[in-house]
């Protein structure tokens, strides 16, 4: 059977760096308890960038890594929830900027879980001789859904972008499983009002007067710890894996105490879990992404190393996969 592999990966962050004693300048809230309640010390806000800018500037870190040039590109699939326009979607618009005029290019849409969905489309194109190099993004901005006045919400976000380029392996290495799911049930603890119809042939009807996202942080939390786990321990089971084989776990960075309490159900030292939230916050989609970027070109992630990556949030949905880097 044919197996994808990542390539080369980027990622794309905004200039502008945000502190928690910046946000501590217009709200009720202090860098002590930000960091001790979510391990985050500062984010990158887009003062400036458009998605589409950031998903460049990761797409062609992956390309250069990989040594795929735009026209060799198949496909771009790009997750996100929070594109710069509703059309042209932003797969489309980054096939322009880049030149990849012989892809085929699509969105999608699973929040912080949505690169690991993305990965395994790709994968699933892949394996089954659709495509042979596929570019995979993961971006967001949402600090243009946040409310800002809301310290349970708005301190946790950050805005930025990675990418991976995924091709056909020549060996073993690569892409060994992937573990998808849904709860549509428990949805609205984590949402984002949208417009309300408006057309000639039905009632008017009264919209939220602010789009900005709602979370229930306590049931997001154990939605997360339960399920992450879960996930990941079905992942190793049906490949043959264990807990000891692994070299780096890879998990979207939402919160430092979802991914010590994750580490502790599964009986994995915390050593081998990545983390950069303190730097970045939750990027939703881009997270993973820019870890395993981050990760790769720092050299905590090699050549032949087995890793997992998984995402979880917004649906709720979670995803995990196990690589042979």
């Amino acid at each position: 059977m044919t197996r994808a592999k990542i390539l080369g990966t980027g990622r794309g962050l905004p200039e502008r760096v945000v502190t928690n004693d910046d946000l501590a300048e217009f709200l009720d809230t202090s860098d002590t308890w930000i960091r001790e309640r979510t391990g985050i010390c500062q984010r990158r806000i887009a003062a400036k960038e458009t998605l589409l800018e950031l998903c460049e500037e990761a797409a062609r870190q992956a390309m250069d890594q990989s040594g795929v040039e735009a026209g060799e590109l198949d496909m771009i699939i790009a997750a996100t929830l929070t594109a710069d326009h509703p059309l042209p979607n932003l797969s489309s618009s980054l096939q322009r900027v880049l030149g990849a005029d012989n892809a085929v290019c699509f969105d999608l849409s699973a929040a912080c879980s949505g690169f690991i969905f993305a990965l395994t489309t790709a994968q699933m194109y892949i394996q089954s001789g659709h495509a042979k190099k596929v570019l995979v993004l993961g971006g967001e901005i949402l600090s243009k859904i946040m409310d800002w006045t809301d310290r349970s919400t708005c301190i946790l976000f950050g805005d930025g972008a990675g990418a991976a380029v995924v091709g056909v392996s020549e060996n073993e290495e690569g892409i060994l499983a992937a573990d998808l799911g849904s709860n549509g049930k428990k949805g609205s603890v984590l949402s984002l009002p949208g417009r309300p119809v408006e057309n000639p042939f039905r009632p008017a009807e009264k919209g939220p007067e602010k789009c900005y996202v709602h979370m229930e942080g306590q049931e997001v939390f154990k939605f997360a710890v339960s399920q992450v786990p879960a996930s990941i321990r079905k992942l190793l089971e049906e490949s043959g894996k264990s807990i000891d084989d692994v070299d780096c776990f890879v998990l979207h960075q939402a919160n430092l105490r979802i991914i010590r309490s994750a580490a502790k159900r599964l009986k994995a030292p915390e050593e081998k879990f990545f983390i950069n939230m303190e730097r970045y916050g939750n990027t939703s989609a881009a997270s993973v992404p820019i870890a395993l970027d981050e990760g790769i070109r720092s050299g905590r992630i090699k050549k032949g190393d087995l890793i997992v990556l998984s995402g979880f949030g917004g649906g709720l949905t979670w995803g995990s996969m196990l690589v042979q880097m």
